[in-house]
């Protein structure tokens, strides 16, 4: 009677802890809107840090421990340790809260400083050191042959009480470290001032990696460990080929618009080629000028092609026939307020569109009468940004082709408009100014060769003035691969397409208790193979021409999560009937997705903060997370198609029979889970130590790190199902899986497009 009342008082403990967790699902959800409505200062007062936000972590920290000795988990160490290792992370998060300082100190080399301007919840109060800070240098180092920053450094002196001096450094993903302080490289300003942000959190930080590191053993410990519930899902007949699959996850981490109208003027292909092959400065960095041109045209036009012309032959067309393409319609317009204002009918707008006959601008008045917070406004921005474009390719921002070494010894690259060094040897100078003129004569009378002859002493010009700044050969050519590697959104709803028409099939077929038909598998497998082989290519080459992990935007990550998906389906398919259906569907949307960004948009420079490899390490973790808790949704609305039709069909017995098709995938979607949590959770707090190491604090209720923080809980939740007995029903099972998902989109696009943050891709 006693052990009943035991188990029975242990139950409502652990349903106390969920719902106590549900609240504060709803309050990190609430913090975000109110961060989004009165900013993060509001939010972290009204919310994360507020007396009743960390009462209620306390309590969701004290219930979890009860349960955990209650129930004896001690006896399992692997599940034991994942508990207690999110409890000591909950009390680090206490610690930080109400012991770490945090701030700002402003250095010059004239004026050591031994305070800092603290902040607490958003509010200012000074802070001593105890001890002097001096600064000694501050330079900014640039990438090769540009003006972009590759780095920040300062380097400082730490002046103790007792006179002893230590010289220490501080750069983007270089912590300096004196007495429990820590320093990071903040900002800087044009009158000398260097400003590092201060922390200390010694307690709070020491008790969070202290769980995170628990945390990765324990998991690692939990998929070994015999008696897990996901050791003896593996020992099912239906997950005898996923094993395999996890393993292989987890290790993988480390049409142009045609018309009847005559096209407007441009250079031959072979020309625009050689013209796309000289150097320019875009986007600070050296690269082809076929670059620039992709990025070009597809900014006004959305493609990187256009009726047939490539990217090289659009630029060329604006540059030399300018009356032409003036009238055609390439400007894509969003809004109908926009069209109307340019008074178009269609999506497509001509150049001579946005002047009245009048000569006024038309869309200024729209412009200056909306206000910074209204939406429209953006829209107006974006076509007005497509007009300015033709006016900087004229105005000589765009084609700075030229590269040429100052007296300090410092490389500019400049335009035919820009002013020239006075210095400069009279037969170059005109070189420079004239290079234009002439090729614009040479295009008016036919004299293409030697165009070709002019395009190629421009071409060795630049390499004898910038031979050691250029980018090699082989990453060159590299590059201009990368620009001709555009697919089309054609190739992304033929993927969908064809992803809807095998589920559906494969559906039927499952009803039947029939395999997916051998032609049908092979079809699909050898589609994967190559756009696998395809996607790994490109990554490989962005990897190459960029010279760092392509994962710094939406459309290289939403690349990625397109290879994962591709692999992984790939080798699920011999054990998971719907891995491939589910594959080529989740590869097409995830392309239209990176697509929607921009159609490959060009390489750039990283920025100095992105330059770790424990950014790479948590984005490529995430991103095989969401690819796996993608199959885990499909596969739930295959299983709910499936039970809707079995129902009228089938009797109770067999619907509750653990081989019906329904429950078949409930324990494939279980198997996944694990890993999928695993990703998630692993993920999230290598960005948090990520997060620690550049800007000075691992968790600073970032909307983007509170809906990861959020969907972790989420799935966390069918991994309780002894606390949640309805989520052991198949049906019940594969609707909360195709809910949860939720979470997973608002997480990644929400958070980007409508609450913003420090995460918010491009």
């Amino acid at each position: 009677m006693s052990n009943v009342k035991f188990q029975t008082s242990t139950r409502v403990i652990g349903r106390w802890t969920i719902i106590l967790l549900v609240f504060a699902i709803i309050a990190m959800v609430a913090g975000t809107l109110l961060e989004k409505l009165h900013g993060s200062a509001f939010a972290l007062t009204h919310v994360y840090r507020s007396p009743w936000f960390m009462a209620l972590l306390a309590l969701i920290l004290v219930l979890g421990v009860i349960v955990l000795v209650r129930q004896r988990l001690y006896r399992r160490p692997p599940t034991a340790g994942i508990h207690f290792a999110f409890a000591l992370i909950i009390v680090g998060i206490l610690l930080t809260t109400f012991t770490a300082q945090s701030g700002r100190v402003t250095l010059s080399s004239d004026s050591p400083s031994s305070s800092f301007q603290a902040t607490d919840n958003g509010r200012s109060k000074d802070g001593t050191f105890p001890f002097e800070v001096r600064l000694r240098d501050f330079r900014i180092v640039y990438y090769p042959g540009t003006h972009a920053p590759q780095d920040f450094v300062s380097d400082i002196s730490f002046v103790d009480a007792d006179g002893t001096v230590c010289d220490a450094q501080v750069s983007m993903n270089h912590i300096a470290r004196h007495q429990g302080y820590r320093f990071y490289q903040s900002g800087f300003d044009d009158e000398g001032n260097v400003f590092l942000t201060v922390a200390h959190d010694p307690w709070g930080i020491a008790c969070s990696y202290a769980g995170y590191i628990i945390l990765l053993l324990s998991f690692v410990g939990f998929f070994f460990d015999s008696h897990s519930n996901f050791r003896q899902l593996l020992r099912q007949p239906v997950a005898k080929g996923a094993m395999l699959f996890c393993l292989l996850l987890t290790g993988s981490a480390t049409m142009a618009n045609g018309g009847d109208a005559a096209l407007p003027r441009t250079l031959p292909k072979a020309q625009a080629e050689r013209l796309g092959g000289l150097y320019v400065l875009y986007n600070d960095r050296v690269c082809p000028l076929q670059t620039l041109a992709t990025e070009f045209t597809t900014k006004l036009y959305g493609k990187s092609s256009y009726r047939g012309l490539t990217a090289e032959q659009v630029l060329a067309g604006w540059i030399f026939y300018y009356s032409d393409w003036s009238d055609e319609p390439m400007f894509k317009i969003k809004g109908p307020a926009v069209r109307s204002a340019l008074g178009i009918e269609g999506r497509y707008a001509s150049l001579n569109d946005f002047v009245s006959p009048r000569g006024e601008y038309r869309l200024q008045k729209p412009i200056d009468s909306l206000s910074f917070s209204d939406p429209l406004r953006a829209k107006f921005l974006a076509a007005d940004e497509k007009y300015n474009l033709i006016a900087m390719l004229y105005g000589g921002q765009l084609l700075k082709l030229f590269p040429l070494t100052d007296s300090t010894g410092d490389l500019h690259w400049y335009s035919q408009s820009d002013p020239l060094p006075l210095s400069l040897p009279t037969d170059e100078y005109t070189f420079i100014r004239k290079h234009l003129s002439y090729c614009q004569e040479l295009v008016v009378f036919g004299r293409f060769e030697q165009l070709d002859t002019v395009f190629s002493k421009i071409r060795a010009y630049q390499e004898r003035k910038a031979s050691d700044y250029l980018p090699s050969v082989t990453r060159f050519s590299a590059e201009r691969l990368v620009n001709r590697m555009n697919f089309s959104r054609v190739l992304a709803m033929l993927f969908i397409t064809l992803g809807l028409i095998c589920f559906a099939y494969t559906l039927v077929r499952m009803a039947q208790g029939r395999d997916l038909h051998r032609g049908v598998r092979l079809v699909s497998v050898l589609l994967l193979i190559l756009l696998a082989a395809y996607l790994l290519v490109l990554f490989i080459l962005r990897w190459y021409v960029s010279t760092h992990v392509p994962m710094s935007n939406g459309y290289e990550t939403m690349l990625f999560l397109s290879l994962c998906v591709a692999v992984v389906a790939l080798v699920m398919q011999r054990r998971q009937v719907l891995a491939l259906p589910c594959g080529l569907l989740l590869v097409g949307f995830t392309l239209l997705v990176a697509m929607m960004g921009g159609s490959n948009p060009s390489v750039t420079q990283l920025m100095p903060v992105l330059n770790s490899p424990l950014l790479c390490l948590h984005v490529a973790i995430i991103m095989l997370a969401y690819a796996l808790l993608s199959f885990a949704m499909l596969n739930g609305v295959g299983a709910l198609i499936l039970d809707a039709s079995s129902r009228r069909t089938a009797d109770e017995a067999s619907l509750l029979s653990p081989d019906n098709p329904v429950s078949r995938l409930q324990r494939i979607s279980q198997i996944i889970l694990y890993p999928a949590v695993f990703c998630l959770a692993i993920g999230i707090f290598i960005g948090a130590v990520w997060a620690n190491v550049s800007w000075g604090t691992y968790w600073s209720w970032d909307p983007k790190e509170v809906w990861a923080l959020i969907t972790l809980l989420v799935y966390a939740a069918p991994l309780h199902a002894r606390s949640l007995p309805w989520l052991r029903r198949p049906r019940t099972f594969h609707i909360y899986m195709v809910v949860a998902f939720l979470s997973v989109l608002f997480t990644y696009f929400g958070v980007n497009f409508l609450l913003g943050g420090l995460h918010s891709y491009a």
